[in-house]
């Protein structure tokens, strides 16, 4: 299938969005930074009365920050493992994992243990900097703060995680490694169950999904208005599915362009 540009969103369609589950690594954020643009889209989405919620491979402790701080309904992490919201009401932060504490202090044992023989195995290679705030994960580091890795190494990294059990998942700046089988949309399914009293599987005509990496592909797959920002077309033969549209602008740029392709659709029924 082939990715639409935004422009053949058609407006019928549009009206029909009341949320946005968002990635955000280089589709919120653009060369490593949240810009003001695409930050001042989520305000903007949630005044307009859409729900917002980033989806992302980042670890729980900037999980935390994004609840709380960002203009945003919940933030699932760590590519599925959990997700969090803060009720502004009563000053509280709700927080649902797939595994209890226990399973997951044994498998951070295990990843600590595997992280050591893949920077042995792949030269290069490190552990992310933002390996000390997760809590389910091992972030291999491909290219954010080292040298950009060749396709060959990451290819290697995801095998050596698969070698030993693990679900691997590579974003657009690190291979993502854990124990089990879930992944963003499963958690993004509970999330809308437990804290927006929807049925996903029923509703996922009234969500888009906007990612940039072949880590998204489970919710390109699962979203009909799936939206890819202009760099997904960097990895489009390493997609296994596809957003249904894409927009012209790169990262956070792109963004924003959906964002306001979403409220001026809003705005037209008013």
């Amino acid at each position: 299938m082939s990715m639409l540009p935004l422009s053949d969103f058609h407006q019928s369609d549009r009206q029909s969005i009341r949320g946005v589950f968002t990635d955000i690594d280089d589709t919120l954020t653009t060369d490593g930074r949240l810009t003001a643009d695409a930050y001042q889209a989520m305000e903007n989405l949630q005044a307009a009365g859409f729900l917002v919620v980033p989806i992302t491979g980042r670890p729980a402790g900037w999980c935390d920050h994004i609840a709380r701080m960002w203009p945003v309904d919940g933030v699932v992490g760590e590519n599925g493992a959990f997700y969090f919201r803060y009720d502004q009401k009563n000053k509280r932060m709700d927080r649902r994992y797939v595994d209890d504490d226990g399973t997951r202090a044994e498998n951070r044992a295990r990843l600590e243990k595997l992280g050591q023989h893949i920077l042995d195995q792949v030269s290069g290679s490190a552990i992310s900097a933002d390996q000390l705030y997760r809590e389910t994960d091992l972030a291999i580091d491909f290219c954010e703060d080292v040298p950009a890795l060749n396709q060959a190494d990451i290819d290697h990294i995801v095998r050596l995680f698969e070698d030993d059990g693990a679900t691997a998942k590579v974003s657009s700046i690190h291979v993502n490694g854990w124990y089990g089988t879930y992944d963003k949309l499963t958690m993004s399914q509970l999330f809308a169950q437990d804290c927006l009293g929807l049925d996903l599987n029923q509703a996922k005509s009234e969500f888009v999904f906007a990612g940039d990496s072949p880590n998204d592909a489970p919710m390109f797959a699962f979203f009909p208005h799936a939206v890819g920002v202009a760099n997904v077309c960097d990895f489009e033969n390493q997609l296994t599915a596809k957003p249904a549209y894409v927009t012209m602008g790169r990262g956070g740029a792109g963004f924003s362009e959906l964002a306001k392709s979403l409220i001026d659709a809003r705005e037209a029924v008013s």
